[in-house]
């Protein structure tokens, strides 16, 4: 059975649901549990540390990261950012590369349901 071939730019990327959002000025601050499991969390955090990574965008990591709603693919993502980046060239792949990154990471993960 021949795999078919999936289109990056078809995707919905959506945040996980692990990943919380806070603004500090016009940045992006994405927070996550150091530990998932309760155990883990109440016995291997030193007390003077978070229960929480954070981590703060920068200017264009932010205006990918505010576009990330569930509803829009990867491609009108790109679109929407084409001004942003002054539509410089591959601007489409670096953005492209982000929404990989932030997914090979575990912050998002890629809908295929607009596809079927």
């Amino acid at each position: 059975m021949k795999k078919e071939k999936i289109n990056l730019f078809d995707l919905v990327p959506v945040i996980k649901e692990h990943i919380t959002t806070e603004k500090e000025g016009e940045l992006s601050v994405i927070a996550f549990p150091r530990f998932r499991n309760k155990f883990m969390q109440k016995y291997f955090i030193p007390k003077n540390k978070s229960a929480s990574i954070r981590i703060r965008l920068e200017e264009h990591g932010t205006a990918v990261w505010d576009l990330i709603d569930g509803n829009r693919s990867v491609r009108e993502i790109v679109d929407a950012l084409a001004d942003h980046f002054n539509r410089e060239d591959n601007y489409e792949y670096r953005v492209s590369g982000y929404l990989s990154q932030l997914h090979r990471h575990g912050f998002i993960k890629m809908d295929t349901q607009c596809l079927l």
